[in-house]
């Protein structure tokens, strides 16, 4: 864009390493990563990887699992919303993201 700062290079010299939103979506997939690994479901996403789209922004791609993955996924989810997972807010009302959880965890 003719007004976008380009900090002195060319917007062809680029990298996804520049971006918070690759730092964003690497973190986020290393989180899924060891909560898959902990469930014994690691083998069962082996799609599972960092992305960023054409706008920069970070994605995370779960990939396609089978429908018994699924199931296993979704009970894993229940079992996690029975607990109270997401239930704790933040004092600023917003809900921790599983990055964050993770962070503390460790």
């Amino acid at each position: 864009m003719p007004n976008e700062s380009t900090d002195g290079r060319d917007a062809a010299a680029w990298s996804p390493l520049d971006s918070e939103g690759w730092y964003a979506a690497r973190n986020a997939t290393t989180a899924v990563r060891d909560a898959l690994v902990r469930a014994g479901l690691e083998k069962e996403f082996p799609y599972l990887r960092a992305d960023l789209n054409a706008f920069g922004h970070g994605l995370v791609e779960l990939g396609r699992v089978s429908p018994d993955t699924a199931e296993r996924l979704a009970e894993l989810l229940r079992l996690a919303l029975a607990r109270g997972f997401g239930q704790d807010r933040d004092g600023d009302g917003r809900t921790p993201t599983a990055v964050e959880e993770h962070k503390e965890r460790t």
